[in-house]
């Protein structure tokens, strides 16, 4: 374009200078035009390989800015903090690369008076990428480290995953803050970690830099100052509740995030957890007559497809094994959604008289559901564990026996062991399981969000699945065969998400003492500093056998003689992680005969109790028996008041919006339920001002067993039609 200004050689002579300096300037994106993004992306991911750090990648439609990149995060279920890059330049050319959550703000002038975003070509040259594709991970382009790297403090003190474009943005990484740390390390750079809200000048001394860098972990003491990192940052109110969940359970140690988006890592406090609940459900259902079996997890496609309503309902959850190595498989194999497909074929095998029922079996195992847009830990996952139940009868009233005594098994387990109060019912035609007869559940309930939860489900399969598998058996009484009747049930490691979500606080867990894998810490106190070696050996002698006499009383306790921490971090660390009873013993309680008490699931300074040494294992196994009791309580109370009995429909949205579950009645019309579900989220659009207030409709959670007097000529809620029961309605996870 430029030549073109020239029409003759002579005047293309005379402006060589010109048209050369035009060449030099173009050479950049000439040669950034040329490497494609692919390209740039690839030396990108071979470096995290390098170092071992592997990090989950996904592929979208190129996002420009963080208002294009969020509702794709969302779509494609990406998990973690949005950032921004901020690429800037000083006059004298310094160059200033700047990573910040996208929720924080950044002034400019925190990094020199003069710093301006640099211009594209300037971006291009120094690292090869084109805007809105720049980020951390580009640096690998600054062949002579011009760059000065700062990075958000946000970032940097977070659990979460943090989300950058690997050179181009039509990719997203999400990687750790250790991941991150490591990375620029790997490069040569010194990462200044700053606090976006008070950044520090471009040129503050090298010193300052220095005492940015990041901290090993979330877990620091700064013994100096007195101050902790352990804790959580976030407030348990719906507006963050998000974060606030993501923070408890991962600073608590009860769960660690994966490279496979909704997949998660249990770790042992969380595990143990599960184990607590495994012994009592496993041992009850042992007493029934129910034994433990193991099934494989593959399916086949023959199989799956064999009951035609259950696979429609699993159809979209269903993942599948289509290669083996390089070569793709004949048929493909799937991952079990749930075991119905992969037991019965077995079962017809098995079953050929009246004496080979009933057949009664339980696995503990994984299964894998794929296709939803937002996991949430324990709550929502592709991979989860659960036990499942499958059983055989030969008549119908043995079978919804079963049904009924499993469903009271899973109200133990909520209300006895963790502490939640459920709702026992039946669900609708159109929330059953697929292709089952009927389904029973316990359905739990988070104040915080009004949301519900499915805790559990115990299903009656009539004889759908029986008559497809072919197990039956010879009657001799009707002659012929007859076919089983059969059952199905399981509960799942949300159980602990709901505890989590129901009972948990500002500082982190809150365990009811049945399942808490500890259920007192003892801590030795009040040593002076002058304190002599063998003064604190004889204390921690005596937090020992303290420890001892509870562990004989059946107490799973522990005692922290961790010397290289101080009382008051153990204190925060085994608060964060819902330990229910800490014990403190000193010197001076000693000398009195006592161990100072503080209970975990109530706050404030003044709690704090003197319990007497003489019978502490009396008095502490009651105290723990009254916490337990106590935080049912609470909970139930919280959740009776969100349960409303709405009649007339005027009212149902606005009580939803509050927060609510609503008792309403309805008729025994299939469309009822979708046209409530329909309406509300509608409603919900028009009356509630806040975007970010949830709008979906209500679905009907369950038709409760303990059902109200329904008084003579109530209507149905929505069709105006005589009213044949109530049903409870509410948003649910």
């Amino acid at each position: 374009r430029k030549l073109a200004r020239y029409p003759t050689i002579q005047q293309r002579s005379k402006n060589i200078p010109a048209l050369v300096r035009v060449l030099w300037r173009g050479l950049p994106r000439v040669r950034t035009i040329m490497t494609t993004p692919d390209q740039l992306a690839q030396p990108i991911l071979k470096k995290l390989e390098e170092l071992n750090i592997n990090v989950p990648y996904f592929e979208h439609p190129a996002a420009e800015t963080v208002k294009e990149w969020e509702p794709i995060c969302k779509d494609k279920g990406i998990e973690g903090i949005l950032t921004k890059t901020l690429f800037l330049k000083g006059k004298k050319g310094d160059l200033h690369l700047v990573a910040a959550a996208e929720t924080s703000p950044v002034d400019l002038k925190a990094f020199g008076k003069d710093a301006r975003f640099a211009t594209p070509e300037v971006m291009e040259a120094a690292l090869k990428v084109q805007k809105g594709s720049v980020s951390p991970f580009s640096l690998i382009y600054d062949d002579e480290k011009k760059v000065n790297v700062y990075v958000d403090a946000k970032l940097m003190e977070s659990s979460q995953r943090i989300l950058f474009h690997p050179g181009t943005n039509w990719r997203t990484i999400a990687v750790t803050k250790d991941d991150l740390s490591a990375y620029l390390q790997a490069l040569g750079y010194e990462i200044k970690v700053t606090d976006m809200s008070a950044a520090p000048a471009a040129a503050a001394p090298a010193k300052a830099a220095k005492d940015n860098k990041p901290k090993k972990a979330d877990k620091v003491e700064k013994k100096d100052e007195g101050e902790t990192k352990l804790g959580v940052d976030a407030k348990k109110v719906e507006e963050s509740f998000s974060e606030w969940y993501s923070q408890v359970i991962t600073r608590s140690d009860m769960l660690d995030y994966y490279d496979v988006s909704g997949c998660y890592i249990l770790r042992p406090w969380a595990f143990k957890i599960w184990k607590i609940v495994q012994d009592f459900f496993g041992n009850e259902i042992n007493e029934m007559g129910v034994e433990d079996c193991y099934f494989p997890m593959f399916v086949s496609k023959a199989a799956l497809e064999k009951e035609k309503d259950h696979v429609e309902g699993f159809a979209p959850e269903v993942a599948w094994v289509t290669k083996s190595g390089k070569h793709d498989l004949t048929e493909p194999i799937a991952v079990r959604p749930t075991s119905e497909t992969v037991m019965y074929p077995a079962f017809a095998r098995w079953v050929q008289s009246h004496r080979d029922l009933p057949i009664r079996l339980n696995q503990w195992c994984n299964v894998v559901r794929w296709e939803f847009s937002h996991p949430q830990p324990f709550i929502r996952t592709r991979e989860f564990l659960w036990q499942e139940g499958h059983s055989a009868f030969v008549n119908k009233p043995e079978a919804e026996k079963e049904v009924f005594d499993i469903l009271e098994l899973y109200r133990r387990v909520y209300e006895e062991y963790l502490a939640v109060p459920i709702i026992k019912g039946k669900k609708s035609e159109k929330e059953k399981f697929a292709g089952g007869d009927f389904t029973t559940t316990v359905e739990a309930f988070i104040p915080v969000t009004g949301r519900g939860v499915q805790g559990a489900t115990s299903h009656h399969l009539g004889q759908n699945f029986s008559k497809m598998f072919g197990i039956k058996f010879e009657d001799h009484k009707k002659g012929g065969h007859e076919y089983a009747y059969q059952n199905s049930w399981g509960l799942t490691t949300r159980t602990l998400g709901v505890m989590i979500m129901v009972h948990s606080d500002d500082r982190g867990l809150v365990m009811p003492p049945m399942v808490s894998p500890l259920q007192v810490v003892i801590i030795p106190c009040g040593l002076s500093a002058k304190a002599t070696k063998e003064e604190k050996e004889s204390l921690y002698d005596e937090c020992e056998k303290l420890a001892g006499r509870l562990k004989t009383a059946g107490v799973r306790v522990k005692a922290d003689l961790r010397h290289n921490y101080s009382p008051g971090w153990r204190f925060a660390d085994w608060e964060l992680k819902g330990v229910p009873l800490r014990l403190e013993l000193g010197p001076k309680d000693l000398q009195k005969q006592q161990a100072m008490a503080c209970r975990r699931d109530v706050g404030g300074k003044d709690n704090k109790t003197a319990l007497p040494l003489a019978g502490i294992e009396t008095i502490v196994t009651d105290l723990l028996k009254q916490i337990q009791s106590e935080m049912f309580a609470r909970a139930k109370a919280e959740r009776d008041s969100h349960v409303v009995k709405v009649t007339n429909w005027p009212d149902f949205t606005p009580t939803l919006n509050a927060k609510n579950m609503i008792l309403a009645p309805i008729c025994s019309d299939l469309a009822v339920e979708e046209a409530i579900k329909k309406k509300s989220g509608e409603e919900s659009l028009v009356q509630v001002e806040d975007e970010k207030a949830p709008s979906m409709g209500a679905k009907c959670l369950c038709i409760p067993f303990d059902q109200p007097a329904l008084e003579p000529g109530t209507k149905c809620i929505i069709s105006g039609k005589p009213a044949e029961f109530w049903a409870l309605f509410g948003r649910s996870y």
